[in-house]
């Protein structure tokens, strides 16, 4: 019993380190960098960066009164858990936001270093409330519903096009394209830092060739890039023939190698190639991490 209540104290509180951490980069997005320059990243943070151009009110203490009635209707769907740890993360980042690291010097001289150092800063702080299994809620939230009532759109779509709302709201705000295509940058940088914290170093290729000499290929794979193979057993759909489908994953790197050996050894071979968004275990990163 004990050790369970350690295990829960122990998580709550690197929550809150994780918290903290997030709210200091993502202070440090919006109060240097983004609003500063005019630049709505989409969301509610780029919602009530917008608002504030037009009334100054507080863009942290915005960004929770619109949370905080998406999070009431989205009680239901999303789970107690879900909007506890949600709340809290939004909670501290408002203090941040708002009382602590309110008067950062800002950063204006070039938009475009703006826009790049904003969308670094907000994938890091992203990225760190991610790994914690929590959210900072707001469009995340719309997203959610949505795809409840429409369970045919994907969750990726329904976010790229709320953004591009706010990056047209922005646009429209402040009188100018620019802002918008600076606020596109931002939005594609934070993506790529996101998936960096999350994925790490390890994102790869994952390939599949089907030959008749899927054997040789997979030996030449283990012998000449060091990485391992697995057979799947397969029967083609035409001929009923059944051929081994050799599966293996290697770094964007080693592809071209794969490549190049597997047409030396069959030139009639298939080769399918996807990309893998994480790649853990023996020969890439630890499964721990």
């Amino acid at each position: 019993m004990k050790e369970q209540v350690f295990s829960k104290g122990k998580d709550f509180l690197l929550d809150i380190l994780y918290d903290v951490a997030s709210s200091i980069m993502m202070a440090i997005s919006i109060n240097v960098f983004t609003a500063p320059n005019g630049i709505a990243p989409g969301g509610i943070s780029g919602i009530a960066i917008i608002i504030n151009h037009f009334t100054g009110l507080p863009i942290g203490t915005l960004n929770l009164a619109m949370n905080i009635p998406l999070l009431l209707i989205g009680y239901k769907v999303l789970g107690r858990r879900f909007t506890f740890n949600t709340l809290k993360t939004i909670a501290i980042g408002t203090v941040f936001l708002d009382v602590i690291l309110v008067n950062l010097p800002t950063y204006t001289s070039n938009p475009l270093l703006g826009a790049l150092f904003g969308g670094v800063c907000l994938g890091a702080s992203l990225g760190l409330v991610f790994l914690r299994g929590s959210t900072t809620g707001g469009l995340d939230i719309v997203t959610r519903l949505v795809q409840k009532k429409r369970p045919h759109l994907s969750m990726g779509r329904v976010m790229l096009i709320l953004d591009f709302c706010v990056l047209g709201a922005s646009m429209a705000a402040f009188g100018s394209i620019e802002v918008g295509l600076y606020g596109l940058i931002s939005i594609f940088v934070t993506s790529q830092v996101v998936d960096a914290i999350l994925y790490g170093a390890d994102v790869g290729k994952l390939a599949l060739i089907i030959s008749d000499k899927s054997d040789e290929i997979a030996r030449a794979v283990m012998s000449q890039l060091d990485r391992g193979a697995t057979l799947l057993k397969g029967v083609g759909a035409y001929s009923s023939e059944e051929k081994h489908v050799l599966m293996c994953a290697l770094r964007k790197q080693e592809f071209y190698r794969l490549k190049k050996l597997t047409y030396e050894i069959d030139p009639k071979a298939f080769l399918i190639v996807t990309e893998a968004g994480e790649v853990a275990g023996e020969g890439f990163k630890s499964l721990e991490g």
